[in-house]
């Protein structure tokens, strides 16, 4: 007799895609965030997260640069 563990869905592209831009501008629902920590698998969120940051800071230096000139 084995014991089966809860089968964890991989989450998909877009849904580790919205889930950082929703946490990253501070509007992501308790559902949704309690869905992705269930994944156990943090690994995607913290690559999309560290991905969007530096897009975002390299978009606001861009922005302030064109201003600038």
């Amino acid at each position: 007799m084995s014991i089966e563990k809860p089968s964890r869905k991989t989450p998909g592209l877009l849904s580790v895609i919205q889930s950082t831009a929703a946490a990253a501008f501070g509007v992501q629902s308790s559902r949704k965030r309690e869905k992705d920590f269930t994944t156990g698998q943090a690994g995607p969120f913290i690559i999309a997260g560290v991905v969007f940051t530096v897009l975002f800071v390299l978009g606001l230096l861009y922005i302030a640069n064109k201003v600038a000139s």
